[in-house]
């Protein structure tokens, strides 16, 4: 019998389900389980979950991986975790419950704040010391909504009796028994009061947004042994051993380990990551620099795009306008129709995001006619979201000074065969998808395998297969066309729902 672990396990928490991933020492899946937790809208504009809701639906799927593969602890050499970044969680220490909903990255109740702050001058300033926007949707503003807005929050922090943490934190308590508050590096420079330069908690971000230092987790590196599970979890205690955000972790585990190297995953945002290596560059086309991973002492940066219309779109045409009864069925639909009909879909159902931010921008169609059915709009939503996209790219190829030549794709939009040839049509330049598809989770477990030695970094760069290369076609006119209309729509959808 083997007495050497077998698996690596991803424990894989994205915007809309709990997931755990099991991969072999040959970098493939073994077995994939998810499932769904709800999400709340108490108001416009706010979007929250419940932290145990995460935590029980995380636990269910372990389980159900377990009794199907009768995993214990000495089989597993460590545990990778990518998350949904900037999503905020404060629970007490002692009764280890939250006291608040988990205020999700998507939420703009804390717009106004940010406002604020913009109208004071410290745009410049925060933008300089965390690579980021000043912007509702990172975490600095939804803690001190919730430090503001819960009875009896502020104290009990100032006190230290509370804990801050983003869903990485939250998970890494709960599976070592509330014996480790710690987040990575990643999830750090994605909530505002990190500083990109000195890797620390800021002291003047942290006084800015009124936030005590005490509810801070500790900061670990992407790649480290931070705690172990709960010895009754699996039988044993299994290292925890790898943390990233879910876009970080993605960039690992597409290899996009040179400078130039990109990234796109369609999730419910679109997200696109470039590696520029060991030096932060700070947009000049209104992306964000963040850390891409730290791996030992060695700190990797990365220019982001973030685009909020993804998956996201998707399910609303699903849900809200009751077209579609499966979100992969918008292909089928988008395909019984030649072209948008001259409708253009701006996918702005939670602001704008790179490269444009604004979060009172809202969603638009627009060239509707008698004419339009339901094919043209789900034609004008896959394109809506491949536009923004390009978009961000675009800026992107200007900040780094050089052009992109391929886009490696993840996501579960990027199995969509005809969005992804219409997204290389639109770029000209190809899109690459992956032979491994839960790039989150692939990363996540890589990190997680460096740490405890089940792999090198030689074995992972072999392991990456090109599973489909997607090329574009000649640019037409109609393309160009299509981007001046869609420059136009995205005009006329900003500031809308500013007071």
């Amino acid at each position: 019998m083997n007495d050497q672990p077998q698996y690596i396990l991803s424990l894989d928490l994205g915007s809309s389900a709990a997931g755990v991933v099991l991969f072999n020492k040959k970098g493939q899946v073994v077995m994939q389980l998810q499932k769904e937790y709800e999400k709340y809208y108490p108001q416009p504009g706010w979007i929250e979950v419940d932290p145990n809701e995460i935590w029980f639906t995380l636990l269910s799927v372990i389980e159900e991986l377990k009794a199907a593969k009768g995993l214990t602890a000495t089989q597993i050499a460590g545990i990778g975790i990518a998350n949904q970044r900037e999503t905020t969680v404060i629970w007490n220490k002692q009764t280890g419950q939250p006291i608040y909903n988990a205020i999700a990255w998507q939420d703009r109740r804390a717009s106004k704040l940010c406002d604020e702050f913009r109208y004071q001058g410290f745009s410049e300033m925060i933008r300089e010391k965390t690579g980021l926007m000043l912007d509702a949707y990172f975490s600095a503003s939804k803690i001190s909504w919730i430090l503001e807005n819960v009875p009896g929050a502020r104290i009990k922090a100032e006190q230290g009796e509370l804990a801050f943490g983003t869903i990485d934190a939250w998970l890494v308590w709960r599976l070592t028994g509330q014996r480790q508050h710690v987040t990575d590096i990643t999830n750090a420079s994605r909530t505002m009061l990190f500083n990109i330069h000195s890797l620390q908690w800021d002291q003047e971000l942290l006084k800015l947004f009124n936030i005590p230092h005490k509810l801070l987790p500790n900061i670990c590196s992407n790649s480290e042994v931070v705690g172990h599970t709960i010895a009754s979890m699996f039988d044993g205690p299994v290292a925890i051993a790898g943390i990233a955000g879910d876009q970080h972790a993605a960039l690992f585990g597409q290899m996009c380990l040179e400078p130039g190297m990109v990234k796109n995953t369609y999730g419910s945002g679109c997200f696109a990551l470039m590696n520029i290596g060991e030096q932060p560059i700070l947009s000049q086309h209104n992306l964000l620099t963040t850390v891409a991973w730290k791996l030992g002492d060695k700190v990797t940066y990365a220019l982001e795009g973030s685009v909020f219309g993804g998956s996201s779109v998707f399910r609303w045409i699903r849900d809200g306008l009751g077209i579609i009864e499966a979100t992969a069925e918008i292909e089928e639909l988008a395909q019984t129709e030649e072209d948008n009909g001259g409708v253009l879909f701006v996918p702005a159902l939670s602001g704008l995001g790179a490269p444009y931010w604004d979060p009172y921008a809202r969603g638009m169609i627009i060239g509707i006619t008698r004419g339009t059915s339901s094919g043209h709009i789900a034609r004008a939503a896959l394109e809506g979201v491949a536009l923004g996209i390009a978009d961000a790219l675009e800026a992107m190829e200007k900040d780094y000074g050089q052009g992109i030549r391929e886009l490696r794709v993840d996501g579960t939009s990027a199995t969509y065969e005809f969005f992804m040839q219409m997204q290389t049509d639109i770029l000209q330049y190809p899109v690459i998808r992956p032979n491994v598809m839960p790039a989150s989770a692939l990363g996540a477990a890589y990190l997680a395998g460096l740490a405890t030695g089940f792999w090198s970094l030689d074995e992972l760069q072999s392991q990456y297969a090109v599973g489909q290369m997607f090329k574009p076609g000649h640019a037409s006119e109609q393309r160009i066309q299509l981007k001046q209309k869609w420059k136009k729509a995205i005009a006329r959808v900003k500031n809308w729902d500013m007071d």
